[in-house]
């Protein structure tokens, strides 16, 4: 089951958890952070840096609420860093107002820490174990498991306080019950699902859930009546959640002294270097309390108070607790049929390794060709060049998470799109001071590129139709526009780019066209006026013919007229003869 929930559409390319993540258990897909289950060791880092929120932690609220609703038994087992982390007066009261929530009972879990300090104080008196290495931490049980597994054999066998403890609950209050962990680790809900112990804890909380629980239902701690856990003092055992917790806890409970020299490592960067250490065989004849959080889980990854300092809770925490061991009987009585040993193993995975020849071929695809290329600026996630090539060939990381490379790409792209685009490309902000001015404008408007970024538009052209575009938000597309200063006809598109708030125009030489169009059009003129000419000239011939022949018709009536009454005159003096 995923204990992270990450939201692939929230990821911007930052790269900022792969940075973060001391293990490199986050791999890039697509552009997009990927967290591998089988690498990650649960420090929680990547839900507290993430900038844009893309990874949240997967609740069991609704599941355990549900049980309660349901009627069933459900039993907390509170990790001591309740202390100081949640505001109350007496102990007493946190348990009173987790069970207002309906919870049968509240024990704390470091009753299990004193359980587990038996078996730590146990290992170094036999002194079988060349270090021994403390596993309450999952995190750092991980981190031995799958990345350090060469010292797995010095991992104290024992389970952690939190499983000894689900496992004592289950022994007292039945296998039905419902044990429910609480406390500010994340890698605990991981180590609740393992197969060599998943039946001990059901569901884990943290104490934010918890809180906004507690608001939910109107219960303020301070205001709750003084309920005491009286089954079992773990006294010195409360002090596990601090740095140096474990180590006073055994010294406050071994009956004699043991040959282990001991010291404590904190913060995971601190855990991985020990860990080289040990794996170098510096460290000899040492018992290790480790813990993965910076300053104890009383820092754990769900405090989401950032105020909270933790050297103020360490000595908070050590002047309230009492220094005095649990009593040896009721250790005794407590261990009864409470199974402690765990037996840890090696999970690291073979990974591909690249030969010299395929890493230097992925550098040069990024504009490494030199050692001196390689930047090493880490801004990808990987601290040099050569490692993030080698994730580059195991498929966790992508060729475009080096930003340099990108920068210069991006770079040389847009001055080659400025520098050889045959059209005028202009960008001006709000005030038409020019932001972008392609190396073609020179030819056109006198003004090289780089006189033009100190200069405003309206210096050299008139700017309305930008300023109708920038104040509209609307763009223009396909206008005509003549300069007649500069003997240039455009055509323009003007747009205004809302994420960068400023207009963007090119312009398209037609000043040939537009000369050859307009010698077109001329010659159209004069041809019509010719043939307008000559239709006149022809109706003026028409005419002239026309007036011609109507005098020679005319003519020709008037003789024929005089002809014909003529001969009909000559007809009439023949007859009266």
């Amino acid at each position: 089951m995923a204990i992270i929930d990450f939201k692939a559409t929230k990821c911007k390319h930052c790269y900022k958890c792969v940075r973060n993540c001391e293990v490199k258990a986050i791999m890039i897909k697509d552009g997009r952070a990927e967290i591998m289950p089988e690498k990650c060791i649960l420090c929680g880092t990547c839900l507290q840096i993430c900038p844009q929120s893309a990874k949240k932690l997967v609740s069991d609220l609704g599941m355990v609420r549900g049980w309660i609703m349901s009627g069933q038994k459900v039993v907390v087992s509170i990790a001591p860093s309740y202390m100081g982390l949640i505001k109350y007066k007496t102990i007493g009261q946190v348990k009173a107002a987790l069970k207002k929530l309906g919870f049968a009972d509240v024990r704390e879990t470091s009753e299990g820490a004193a359980l587990v300090t038996e078996e730590y104080t146990r290992l170094l008196q036999e002194g079988r174990m060349e270090n021994i290495i403390t596993t309450c931490c999952p995190s750092v049980n991980d981190l031995i498991e799958i990345y350090y597994p060469q010292l797995v054999p010095w991992l104290a066998p024992v389970v952690s306080p939190m499983i000894a403890h689900g496992r004592l609950l289950k022994k007292e209050y039945g296998q039905d019950t419902k044990i429910v962990f609480l406390g500010p680790c994340i890698a605990k809900k991981k180590e609740s699902q393992d197969p060599r112990h998943d039946n001990c804890i059901d569901a884990v909380l943290n104490f934010n859930e918890v809180k906004n629980w507690f608001a939910d239902q109107d219960i303020v701690v301070e205001e709750c009546e003084d309920e005491p856990f009286d089954i079992v003092d773990p006294k010195v055992n409360r002090l596990y959640p601090v740095t140096n917790g474990v180590v006073n806890s055994v010294l406050a409970t071994e009956g004699r002294v043991d040959s282990y020299r001991k010291f404590y490592v904190h913060g995971t960067k601190n855990c991985i270097d020990v860990c080289e250490s040990l794996s170098r065989g510096e460290i000899k004849g040492c018992f290790i309390e480790i813990n993965n959080c910076s300053g104890g889980c009383i820092k754990g990854p769900t405090v989401e108070d950032k105020t909270i300092s933790p050297f103020k809770l360490k000595l908070d925490m050590e002047d309230a607790v009492k220094k005095d061991p649990v009593d040896s009987r009721t250790i005794g009585e407590m261990l009864v049929d409470v199974q402690m040993e765990k037996r840890f193993e090696d999970r690291s995975a073979e990974e591909p390794i690249p030969t010299e020849e395929e890493i230097r071929a992925i550098l040069r695809e990024i504009g490494k060709n030199h050692p001196e290329d390689e930047l090493n600026c880490s801004a990808c996630g990987y601290p040099t060049c050569r490692e993030k090539a080698i994730a580059v060939f195991q498929k966790k990381a992508e060729l475009n998470m080096c930003i340099p490379f990108m920068h210069n790409k991006a770079e040389s792209l847009s001055n080659l799109v400025m520098e050889t685009s045959p059209n005028i490309v202009l960008i001006v902000d709000k005030d038409m001071k020019i932001m972008e001015y392609s190396a073609v404008g020179e030819k056109y408007f006198g003004k090289t590129r780089s006189e033009a970024l100190n200069m405003y538009l309206y210096e050299f052209i008139d700017p309305v139709d930008f300023q109708w575009v920038y104040d509209k938000h609307q763009n223009i597309h396909g206008k005509k526009v003549r300069y007649e200063e500069y003997n240039l006809s455009t055509l323009q598109n003007i747009v205004y780019i809302e994420k960068e708030d400023v207009v963007l125009a090119t312009f398209i030489d037609i000043t040939k066209e537009e000369e050859l169009a307009k010698a077109e059009y001329d010659k159209k003129l004069e041809t019509i006026d010719l043939a307008q000419r000559v239709i006149h000239k022809q109706m003026m011939v028409a005419q002239e013919i026309a007036g011609l022949l109507g005098e020679t018709t005319a003519d020709t009536k008037t003789t024929l007229t005089k002809l014909c009454k003529s001969m009909l005159e000559e007809g009439s003096e023949s007859e009266v003869r």
